[in-house]
């Protein structure tokens, strides 16, 4: 992530209270929800989604008018704007109904169309990953730090369910899963932050939509790590415009290189 200008102060401590407010909001639904309702996709969503969104966009509306929001529950609003925030209250909704730790509160922002500062809180555990342009990723103040693994043969690959994936996306990363030393499941979001903190290598996830991606890949980066979707290339704006987005985020740039090229390859017998 080139480094073309600094993140306005502003920002970091409005992205804060943003996921406070959010926070306030969720823990006291988490294991005592009073009902839970399904989208025409079939995914959950609860009232702790809905709140914790409302809450976050009236913080937004007066501090700042002027900006675009894109929300998972409440749509977007001014999204030609030159900053754009993007919102996943619960990101994980299955985790959180099931009483799970291990979904999370994702804000974002966005310069001209591109993912330049992102928050994952996790209001439960109390634990807050930050990072962006021209600012270290950090968990709760302190440096957050992705590890080096170059090797496809050591590293620990994490996705959230075999269910994302169509059956070439399945087939392919089955076949990046084959040369991993170990695969993980589960996480959503959570998972990202445990590679900015250098405790897995590779995340590979497929259907994520914006407000999925544009709050963690500021982050990785910040982290000495990289996210981009299966062909290498930079996540933004229109990385969903199909709707969403296959994605591969690496603690190690060698590492992320060997699995965009496998991926490609499995990708490509699948087409034969």
């Amino acid at each position: 992530m080139p480094l073309v200008f600094e993140i306005p102060d502003e920002f970091p401590a409005l992205a804060a209270r943003l996921a406070d407010a959010a926070g306030a909001v969720i823990r006291p639904y988490f294991r005592a929800l009073p009902g839970i309702d399904f989208k025409s996709d079939s995914s959950p969503v609860t009232l702790a989604d809905r709140e914790a969104e409302s809450a976050m966009r009236d913080i937004l509306r007066t501090a700042r008018p002027g900006d675009g929001v894109w929300g998972e529950e409440h749509g977007a609003e001014n999204m030609d704007a030159e900053w754009v925030w993007t919102l996943d209250p619960v990101d994980g909704t299955r985790a959180f109904t099931a009483g799970k730790p291990l979904f999370g509160t994702l804000i974002g922002l966005m310069h001209q169309a591109a993912p330049v500062y992102g928050v994952l809180d996790q209001p439960i555990m109390n634990e807050r990953w930050e990072g962006g342009i021209g600012r270290p990723a950090q968990l709760n103040g302190k440096p957050a730090r992705a590890r080096a693994c170059a090797s496809l043969g050591h590293a620990y690959l994490n996705t959230t369910t075999p269910d994302m994936f169509s059956p070439g996306e399945w087939r392919a990363f089955k076949a990046l899963s084959a040369k991993t030393r170990d695969t993980l499941y589960g996480g959503d979001c959570y998972a990202y932050g445990l590679l900015a903190s250098g405790h897995i290598d590779l995340v590979a996830e497929a259907d994520l939509k914006l407000h999925d991606y544009a709050a963690l890949a500021p982050i990785v980066d910040a982290a000495g790590g990289i996210m981009t979707d299966w062909q290498g290339r930079a996540l933004n704006r229109d990385s969903a415009v199909s709707g969403s987005a296959c994605v591969l985020a690496s603690g190690d740039r060698a590492l992320h290189a060997g699995a965009v090229e496998l991926l490609h390859a499995a990708e490509r017998d699948t087409a034969r």
